[in-house]
């Protein structure tokens, strides 16, 4: 806090300032590195090679755009998200919003369960159901972290996020990837068909969480408490800066899971890689088992941390929608049964988390339409209300977002 009173003020200057304000956006950059994406864009890669890539930037400047919003509801009202509709929306309203958000906090974390336990099971030999129950008790000692202040579970998160790009970064080494398509086809769309259409709608929905616009405001709520308005722009610029950091390098890792997969499945013949499971057993012979078992280590370290924060986010959901919390443990305990369950029955995991993405587009409009709707309004926000052209972005990405998700719950159901 000093540290950070010190920044604000003026007294430091450069990194060293920035410094204290680290820590909520690498939280909330975990949800865009989860299990879900680590499918979405390997079988994407696989697929269609390079030409895909554009999504990935486009959800990733989607997500800053929306996560700069909801931290900065927390720095301008002391209030998240949940809490905030709770305050100005009607009851049923209120209530509504909070058992959707159940839903897609619980299909988070089943997609981030079942990642990790697949990582285990593949890594160490562990037997799928073993493996699950270890990766509950991982996350609940995680989360303990929590009763010595924000500080360590951040820094602890921050380290897993920084452990996946550093496993990217050594599949990028070894995958040797055109860099030349990776930078045209990053910035120039393309279509393709119904296939591609399709995959492109499910890395903008692996990408785009519900979950982190929830926990985000929470984050930055209390964290450092402005005095006046001059304080609040000045933590809110030191927010912005944090994000980008934190949101590039979820991009860069959602970048190389694709370029990798298209430089060594989709280049190889091996384009139909559909599930997690064929790609390591396919890295293998390619690029050797150092390849496959790094691999499989950042698929651990996301299913971990992501499972952390999917947690964190649901107390915030409960508390601020409905003003009550359950312990810590049973909230991990009734989360994970669902993953224990299909596990059990012997479900296929990859079609398991292509029906939690379903369930996440069904219920991302929520909290992006009032997080747009609150961070518009003056008399809530002051000085920190949404500039104009910031409203009419994320309205536009408001209605990409429902129509790309009404497409592609008609084309899940309806075919």
């Amino acid at each position: 806090m000093s540290a950070a009173r010190d920044a604000i003020n003026g007294k430091v200057k450069g990194f060293r300032a920035l410094l204290p304000f680290l820590g909520p956006a690498f939280i909330a950059s975990i949800a865009y590195i989860d299990p879900g994406n680590f499918a979405t864009n390997i079988q994407s890669g696989a697929r269609f090679g390079y030409n895909m890539l554009w999504v990935i930037v486009l959800a990733n400047l989607m997500a800053m755009l929306l996560q700069n919003m909801s931290a900065k509801l927390g720095i301008a009202t002391g209030r998240n998200l949940p809490q905030v509709c709770r305050d100005y929306m009607p009851k049923p309203l209120t209530i509504t919003m909070w058992i959707v958000s159940e839903f897609a906090a619980m299909a988070t974390d089943l997609a981030e369960f079942l990642g990790a336990t697949l990582a285990l099971n593949l890594l160490l030999g562990i037997p799928m159901l073993l493996a699950t129950i270890m990766v509950g008790i991982v996350t609940y000692l995680i989360l303990m972290l929590e009763k010595y202040g924000f500080r360590p579970l951040e820094k602890f998160i921050a380290a897993f996020a920084v452990l996946i790009g550093l496993c990217y970064l050594v599949e990028t080494i070894l995958s040797k990837p055109n860099f030349s398509q990776i930078a045209y086809h990053s910035v120039i769309p393309w279509i393709g068909n119904n296939e591609s259409i399709l995959l492109a709608v499910g890395v903008i929905g692996a990408t785009v969480m519900p979950h982190a616009i929830y926990l985000h405001s929470s984050l930055t709520q209390g964290r450092i408490i402005p005095r006046n308005d001059d304080e609040r722009v000045k933590i809110q610029k030191f927010s912005t800066k944090e994000i980008i950091i934190a949101m590039t390098l979820a991009g860069f890792v959602n970048l190389s899971m694709m370029y990798m997969a298209a430089s060594v499945f989709n280049s190889s013949g091996n384009s139909q890689i559909a599930d997690l499971t064929s790609a390591y057993h396919t890295l293998t012979p390619l690029l050797g088992g150092a390849a496959a078992s790094v691999f499989l280590i950042s698929l651990l370290a996301s299913g971990l941390s992501s499972s952390v924060v999917g947690t964190m986010a649901g107390q915030v959901i409960m508390q601020g929608f409905v003003g009550f919390t359950i312990p810590l443990w049973v909230r991990r305990l009734v989360t994970m049964l669902p993953t224990v369950v299909i596990v059990a029955l012997g479900a296929d995991p990859t079609f398991t988390l292509v029906i939690s993405q379903v369930v996440l587009s069904i219920v991302l409009p929520f909290p992006v339409i009032a997080l747009i709707y609150f961070t518009q309004k003056k008399e809530l926000m002051g000085v920190l209300t949404n500039k104009k052209h910031i409203t009419i972005l994320s309205t536009a990405c408001a209605i990409l977002i429902l129509g790309l998700n009404i497409w592609l719950i008609a084309q899940t159901f309806l075919g």
